[in-house]
């Protein structure tokens, strides 16, 4: 029971690692906590259901979906967000949440408020069937494919950062935006990238999840939303591979708690050791400790 309980917290750790990354990219860069960012991974499911009715195979519906929820990102900074770039961050942390309220409201609007199947008849067969046995351990191709696509943008995400102009300026701009506007970056459009990156990221991950569960609601993205900001702050938040790793704990926590402990408190064992690596070491498992310039 352990091993497999092992094996379907890793594969929820790596959704919730997924939608952690964009919390952690938006606030690194402007410091704000986007509570938006669950309904973009809601959007994300919808967005592929919607384009699969249309008649497109189901590579090209995520595809779009994924283009359509970075573009809906870019959207939110610009008219929600960049406004308020010098205001108290209060305001930018209630318009935020006010955001998040009237895109689940749209959802329930144009897709109604009860939870939709993922069509099956998109999904390749075997996708349900066994990929790997073990023991007692069974990994279906569908957790694989969570693996594989996971895994693979997360290094993508990694190489961006580390390896492009773009992610250069994007670390510019974490450590200091007003020197790095003097050097010649632009930072609303670097700011906008960010979040176009972290939506197509969230997208995906709902994706996956309606995909693994066979469900999607317009509400989806709350709990999923709260339990990956968490999981960004149990990494620490600000840091992309604190954000991954912090996924993973929370997710192989949830579970165990769900397996060991009891199924309703499986939400509140995760918190636990959230709250511990917390009280025991505040800036998160690979947070750093940062002085605040006056």
């Amino acid at each position: 029971m352990l091993e497999q309980q092992l094996v379907n917290g890793f594969t929820l750790g790596l959704i919730y690692a997924l939608i952690a990354v964009g919390y952690t990219m938006v606030y690194g860069v402007i410091e704000l906590i986007n509570f938006a960012h669950g309904e973009i991974y809601m959007l994300g499911a919808f967005l592929t259901l919607s384009f699969i009715s249309m008649g497109l195979p189901l590579p090209l519906a995520v595809l779009l979906a994924m283009l359509a929820a970075a573009a809906i990102g870019v959207l939110l900074d610009i008219i929600a967000y960049r406004p308020l770039r010098e205001a108290p961050r209060l305001a930018a942390l209630i318009t935020a949440i006010g955001m998040s309220i009237f895109l689940q409201n749209l959802a329930m609007i144009i897709w109604g408020s009860r939870p939709m199947p993922f069509p099956k008849q998109a999904l390749p067969a075997f996708f349900s069937e066994p990929a790997l046995t073990f023991s007692d351990v069974t990994i279906s191709w569908m957790q694989v494919i969570i693996y594989a696509v996971a895994i693979i943008l997360m290094i993508g995400l990694n190489l961006i950062i580390t390896r492009t102009r773009v992610g250069t300026a994007m670390r510019a701009l974490a450590q200091n935006q007003t020197a790095a506007s003097l050097m010649g970056i632009n930072v609303n459009r670097v700011i906008s990238f960010t979040f176009a990156l972290g939506s197509a990221m969230g997208a995906m991950a709902g994706i996956m999840v309606s995909m693994y569960y066979n469900t999607m609601y317009p509400t989806m993205g709350y709990l999923a939303g709260v339990k990956a900001f968490a999981a960004a702050v149990l990494g620490g938040i600000g840091s992309v591979p604190g954000a991954m790793l912090g996924g993973v704990v929370l997710g192989i926590a949830e579970t165990l708690g769900a397996g060991y402990v009891s199924s309703p408190y499986r939400d509140g064992v995760a918190y636990a050791v959230m709250i511990l690596v917390i009280i025991f070491r505040p800036s998160g498992l690979l947070g750093r400790a940062v002085t605040e310039k006056a």
